[in-house]
């Protein structure tokens, strides 16, 4: 049994999709629709159906599905452990990133990175759910690494911290506020607001402190990352409370009167099974770039 045809499986198990496996393994659509139908004959089972526009796993599918995993993983183990120097380390790293927001200069550590270890591919991945999203991919074994700015973090899991930033309040130029130092939640009630999508770190500890409150506000345009927020905020489209990640932007900025936990972006990983070396070497440099 060929290993990419596992490989083919296991992504087309975690995309529920032939074409957006593809995308990730670099293939023609055919070649992996070739390779799931060349599986199944192998096994003598039926690995796929169906479900609407997604493909869902059978029942055996589901069994087998840890099997081919830990088949992967142990090839990659193998393949780490025959590597004798840093520059002969080869494989694959999933990184689950921010498009808007520069944690680190991860352009940067990746250029450096693909110097040191030519053997080594580096896959960006992103997750309309924000941090959620990420840290759920992580533990599924989507993503090796992942940024990460949840409150909470699920067992398995550890993160080393990157960068702290902490909630402000913006508005437009032109607002009513505008010419205030400060403002509190409270005062804030009655505005409309701009904020991110549910499942992003800092809509979740936002939410967490207005519900403490017991203040009830009206979200009018929800936004795919913080910048946008920043943006929309200053275009008047509403207020932004979110945290600080010094985009510029055309309007005004308050300090929050009230204790809010600031936004602590770390950068996760799983503990077990233990990362391959290429994976811990990613995620040193990383950390070695953070400000």
């Amino acid at each position: 049994m060929e290993t990419r045809l596992l490989e083919q499986f296991v992504t087309v198990a975690a995309e529920g999709s032939v074409t957006r496996a593809a995308e990730r393994l670099w293939a023609a659509q055919s070649t992996v629709s070739a390779g799931i139908a060349s599986l199944e004959r192998t096994l003598g089972v039926r690995l796929f159906e169906r479900g609407g526009r997604r493909l869902v796993l059978t029942a055996t599918g589901e069994d087998l599905l840890p099997h081919a995993r830990a088949v992967l993983e142990s090839l990659d183990r193998m393949r780490d452990l025959a590597a004798v120097s840093d520059a002969e380390l080869r494989g694959r790293v999933r990184l689950g990133i921010f498009t808007s927001m520069d944690i680190v200069d991860l352009t940067g550590v990746l250029r450096g990175f693909r110097q040191r270890h030519p053997l080594v591919a580096v896959e960006l991945m992103t997750s309309p759910s924000g941090t959620t999203g990420l840290v759920q991919d992580l533990v599924a074994g989507r993503l090796d690494l992942a940024y990460t700015g949840l409150p909470t973090i699920p067992s398995g899991v550890v993160v080393e911290p990157l960068r702290e930033m902490p909630f402000r309040v913006f508005v437009a130029a032109d607002h009513p506020l505008a010419g205030r130092a400060s403002v509190s939640l409270a005062e804030l009630a009655d505005e409309s607001f701009v904020d991110t999508a549910h499942g992003f770190g800092n809509r979740m500890i936002l939410d967490g402190v207005l519900d403490r409150l017991g203040i009830r506000r009206r979200v009018v345009a929800e936004m795919n990352d913080m910048p946008a927020v920043v943006r929309f905020a200053s275009a008047g489209i509403g207020v932004g409370v979110v945290p600080d990640s010094g985009v510029r932007h055309d309007g005004a900025v308050l300090e929050l009167e009230d204790a809010v936990e600031p936004l602590r972006i770390g950068l996760a990983m799983r503990s077990a099974p233990e990362p391959n070396r290429a994976t811990q070497a990613l995620a040193r440099a990383i950390v070695a770039a953070r400000r």
